[in-house]
């Protein structure tokens, strides 16, 4: 069975398969050839929420790198086209506690195994939703 990964930040770039790289804070032992299933949310689901199940790709290339060292053409593969560099490492940065921009991350490559997604978007009912006083 594949492992599984979270994309809950990037949903839309992988669902319209934009996204072909990744850079991570661990995944070492990752390689080429394996089968990652990837997934809106894995850890953090609150009691009763669905896991759902994106697509699932096969890993080409894994290497550690500084984040700093990321390119424009880097950026586009990791689905932000509209960003450069400098606009993605202040974002990675700041969506990933202790990373700064000389970190060093995980760059994973991947490939789609199918052009279909295997669970469609949902919207969460209203009677799910929390309400904030």
């Amino acid at each position: 069975m594949p492992r599984l990964m979270s994309v809950s930040l990037t949903e839309p770039q992988v669902r319209d398969r934009t996204k072909t790289v990744t850079r991570r804070r661990g995944w070492l032992h990752l390689k080429a050839g394996d089968r990652v299933l990837l997934c809106r949310k894995v850890m953090g689901r609150r009691r009763g929420e669905p896991l759902v199940r994106i697509v699932e790709v096969e890993i080409l290339v894994v290497t550690r790198e500084p984040l700093n060292q990321i390119t424009a053409a880097e950026v586009r593969a990791e689905g932000f086209p509209e960003m450069g560099p400098a606009e993605f490492i202040e974002f990675f940065c700041r969506t990933h506690k202790g990373c700064n921009p000389t970190s060093t991350v995980t760059r994973i490559q991947w490939q789609y195994l199918s052009a279909v997604d295997i669970d469609e978007p949902t919207a969460v009912p209203a009677s799910a939703r929390a309400v904030v006083s």
